[in-house]
């Protein structure tokens, strides 16, 4: 044994696991950027205890079942973990660690595609029956020396090909997340009677691109670590490539969702490009260490149309409600990325052999996991309902996952401005007759009308508003956080593919009251500011004032509304 090989093939192995760690967070991140703010800490709970669940029972269960019998059927508990396992040259308690990692991520994928309406209770539960028997079962077949590894077929004799989790690792989490979304049905509002989807959007594309960068960067180590070492040049130059390859199906999934949703919708749908660049990575997985670099960007656009054509079929076609695209991004292009190095591998792929030996194994080895883990999934999330239960009650999924499963206060529902905020003073009442008394009313103040002017619109003008308002007199208003929603037709703005519809957003109400500015200056002054041309832009509503009174001074009518004591 080469013990600067063990050292060198160690770190890096470890290294790899912290990154694919990391990718727990971009998962955090953009789920909970893709659903509803009310459910956004529940997310974040079920990512963070998914990996906690599974990181044991893998330990206890799982790595033996995946390894065999070689490792023991309660795998971690090899002795002191200090034998050097036959899968990689390095110490068995290193390739648990790394292989934690890649189980993991299988089991997180689903809690996307089950978000804002899963009991708390059945997704740790579920997490445990993937972490300990569906993900390692399947992962054995290939990774640990089971049955699809020296699968042969017309003259292919190398097996299935799986280098760093396509089928393993992403399609069966997309297995498991169509079962489990089957099973629980849509969210309550997702479709209408007639079964026309509604959009239901998330509440901050900001943390989904965050968690979709972070994702990108772990997903260096996720492929590029797989390698198991690093201390041969035959392993050095397969990491060089798997990163290169890596890159560019990400970039070139981006770019292919970018532009079929601008054709499609005249603009880019912002998620789906996310969605686009997971896709990218998804589907290069299996096959990044087998295919020549310039084939990464066909994979990638492949799967960058790929996914955007499968959100809009799950959930117009099928009635399927998958909040963040997990089906199609994890299930269907680990789908593509395994039946894709049938075609493109350098050796033994059906474009550049001609053979179709290959091309089958992968075929083959797909079939089977979507036949097991279907099974498996479907009898997990069966005995689960009828148990301890799938979905949270109505009363729970309106209010919100947050507050009703954690007692987590939402604190997106209570809309502050600090910049109307006063200085903290303590003030001392005067006795009302030390008001400063009003003689008589002023003769400019005789026939004048009074109006009340609202304005219902975006949060994000009101600055402007504000500081339009100033610039024509007004400088006293009544601002209000609120929650509105309008109907606009012929002018439908799209959401993943689907027209978005009636949905309570924040708003800011803004009020004032004016008889000296003429309503119109005030009405072509706010719309100067407030216009866009989209849904969203606001009202402004103009209403009769009977009379004004300012309780400081007690005068009344035009008088009140001016500043002149």
């Amino acid at each position: 044994m080469d013990l600067s090989a063990v050292i060198i093939d160690t770190i890096w192995m470890l290294i790899g696991a912290m990154l694919i760690f990391f990718m727990q967070a971009g998962f955090a991140m953009f789920e909970a950027g893709m659903t509803r703010a009310k459910n956004a800490g529940n997310i974040v709970m079920k990512n963070l205890m998914d990996f906690a669940c599974g990181s044991p029972v893998f330990y206890l269960v799982g790595y033996g079942l995946m390894f065999g019998a070689a490792n023991g059927f309660l795998g971690g508990l090899h002795p002191f973990g200090f034998g050097i396992t036959k899968a990689a040259e390095v110490p068995v308690w290193v390739h648990i660690a790394f292989n934690t990692m890649f189980c993991a991520t299988a089991a997180t994928i689903v809690s996307g595609a089950m978000a804002e309406r899963t009991k708390f209770s059945a997704y740790l539960l579920y997490s445990v029956g993937i972490s300990a028997f569906i993900y390692p079962i399947v992962g054995h077949w290939s990774w640990g020396g089971g049955w699809l590894s020296g699968l042969q077929i017309l003259g292919w004799n190398n097996g299935f090909h799986d280098f760093a989790g396509s089928a393993n690792v992403h399609f069966v989490g997309g297995i498991c997340a169509l079962v489990g979304s089957i099973f629980l049905g849509p969210r309550l509002g997702k479709y209408e009677k007639d079964g026309t989807p509604k959009a239901i959007q998330g509440h901050s594309i900001t943390l989904a691109a965050l968690g979709v960068f972070i994702l990108w960067f772990g997903w260096f180590g996720f492929t590029a670590t797989s390698t198991n070492g690093l201390h041969t040049m035959a392993q050095v130059l397969t990491v060089g490539k798997v990163f290169l390859c890596t890159n560019l199906s990400a970039a070139f999934g981006a770019l292919a969702a970018m532009a079929y949703t601008w054709i499609r919708y005249k603009k880019p749908d912002v998620s789906m490009t996310l969605n686009g660049a997971l896709a990218g990575l998804v589907a290069i997985t299996a096959g990044c260490d087998a295919i020549a670099p310039y084939f990464s960007p066909v994979i990638g656009i492949i799967a960058g149309v790929l996914v955007s054509v499968s959100v809009e079929f799950f959930e117009k076609k099928l009635k399927i409600d998958d909040p963040v695209g997990a089906i199609s991004v994890h299930g269907v292009n680990g789908l593509w990325g395994t039946l894709a190095v049938g075609l493109f591998a350098k050796e033994g792929g059906l474009f550049l052999s001609g053979s179709a030996g290959l091309f089958l194994c992968q075929f083959l080895g797909a079939l089977s996991i979507f036949v097991f883990v279907s099974f498996a999934a479907f009898v997990l999330f069966g005995v689960l309902k009828r148990t301890v239960g799938l979905r949270v009650t109505a009363s729970e999924e309106i209010a919100g996952l947050d507050a009703q499963v954690h007692g987590l206060k939402n604190q997106y529902s209570e809309f502050t401005y600090d910049f109307l905020q006063n200085d903290l003073q303590d003030y001392v009442p005067l006795p009302i007759d030390t008001a400063i008394p009003v003689a008589v009313q002023s003769e400019e103040s005789v026939g004048k009308t009074m109006k009340h002017i609202t304005i219902i619109t975006r949060q994000s003008k009101f600055d402007a508003l504000k500081a339009e308002l100033n610039k024509i007199g007004i400088t006293g208003m009544t601002v209000t956080n609120v929650m509105g929603c309008g109907v606009q037709k012929g002018a439908d703005e799209f959401y993943r593919g689907t027209p978005v519809d009636v949905n309570l957003l924040p708003k800011v109400k803004v009020e004032v009251v004016v008889s000296k500015i003429p309503v119109k200056t005030v009405i072509d002054s706010a719309r100067k500011v407030l216009y866009t041309g989209h849904i969203g832009d606001g009202k402004i509503f103009v209403l009769n004032v009977e009379d004004v009174v300012k309780v400081r001074t007690g005068e009344t009518g035009y008088d009140a509304l001016q500043n002149a004591k």
